[in-house]
């Protein structure tokens, strides 16, 4: 995609250089998330105002059987906002684990399994929710729908990696 040609006046030539980095797509994305911002509001209701500002109307989620329950309480509260929900967990056709990674036992956590199941839902913004390091990163690169984060896995600090940076 090229990027948008904007010239605005006042900003210094290493300014210009950042901003033509920017297509437009991009630009939709960033009017998008100033649109989403709300003071007093938390990360679920900015989705949701994120979500409606786009004209979305099919969200997918994807989680970690681990947060369950909180993949189903998004998906009950963005049903009741008017919204086409798809979930899906990360243990999707129960994919050996042996089968992906030589020694691993149990069923696999499937990624991009998650990722497709949405593409063909159609989603048109997909929440992560839980998933391991480095399987956010496949579900990411094979989404078809921009991904947002909700929750990041954090097993020692009960999914909030911020504890680990607090004095």
């Amino acid at each position: 995609m090229e990027t948008a040609v904007i010239e605005s006046p006042g900003l210094s030539e290493e300014q210009q250089r950042c901003l033509d980095l920017y297509d437009e797509e991009d630009l939709q994305l960033m009017a998008l998330a100033e649109a989403a911002k709300g003071k007093g509001l938390n990360r679920v209701e900015e989705i949701a105002r994120f979500f409606r500002a786009a004209g979305f109307s099919r969200l997918g989620i994807a989680h970690c059987v681990a947060v369950k329950d909180a993949g189903l309480r998004l998906e009950e509260l963005l049903i009741r906002e008017g919204f086409e929900v798809t979930r899906v967990d990360c243990k999707t056709c129960q994919l050996p684990a042996a089968a992906l990674t030589e020694g691993a036992r149990g069923i696999a956590c499937n990624p991009i399994g998650q990722a497709r199941l949405l593409a063909k839902a159609d989603t048109q913004l997909n929440v992560s929710m839980g998933l391991c390091l480095g399987h956010d990163l496949l579900f990411n690169k094979y989404s078809r729908a921009p991904v947002t984060t909700l929750i990041v896995k954090d097993r020692t600090n009960g999914h909030n990696p911020m504890l680990a940076l607090l004095p």
